[in-house]
């Protein structure tokens, strides 16, 4: 009777440890999950629409893990020359079904360090739409933006 309590137990503790184990894959394979390159962006401001990206002599790309995100923008001439730039930003996501925000914790525009944003996230195949409001009142910031981006591979 000893024998088949303890194995009971074990097959138990066997399972949970598998259960865990499965639920820790299906996350980190989430299809948001690792690197875009952005090929396009749009910002609309009063029903105006411009185009922000792509820029000449720039590249941009944004990762993604089960719990973080981070972009960094830069030109490909090496900080050389007048159209020198670089950009970064980091923090933590949430995504539900299309629903995506994101908090902003670490920005070199430290002014929009802190906040959150809402966004409807698409991602067919290699291609991700991330679409929405950033809006800072203390900045006079109010804009849609749509971005898009393809996965590196």
């Amino acid at each position: 009777m000893k024998l088949l309590s303890v194995l009971a137990f074990s097959a138990l503790a066997l399972a949970s440890c598998t259960s865990q184990t499965e639920t820790k894959k299906a996350t980190s394979e989430q299809p948001i999950n690792g690197t875009w390159k952005l090929i396009s962006a749009k910002t609309i401001t009063k029903g105006d629409t411009v185009s922000s990206f792509p820029v000449e002599n720039q590249e941009m790309i944004k990762q993604f893990n089960d719990t973080h995100f981070s972009f960094f923008k830069h030109d490909i001439s090496k900080g050389k020359g007048k159209n020198a730039v670089f950009d970064a930003g980091s923090g933590t996501y949430t995504l539900n079904g299309d629903k995506y925000e994101e908090h902003l914790q670490y920005c070199s525009y430290r002014d929009w360090e802190d906040l959150k944003f809402s966004f409807t996230v698409n991602i067919k195949n290699d291609t991700l739409v991330q679409r929405g409001i950033e809006k800072i009142d203390s900045l006079n910031v109010n804009h849609e933006i749509v971005e898009t981006y393809v996965k590196v591979k």
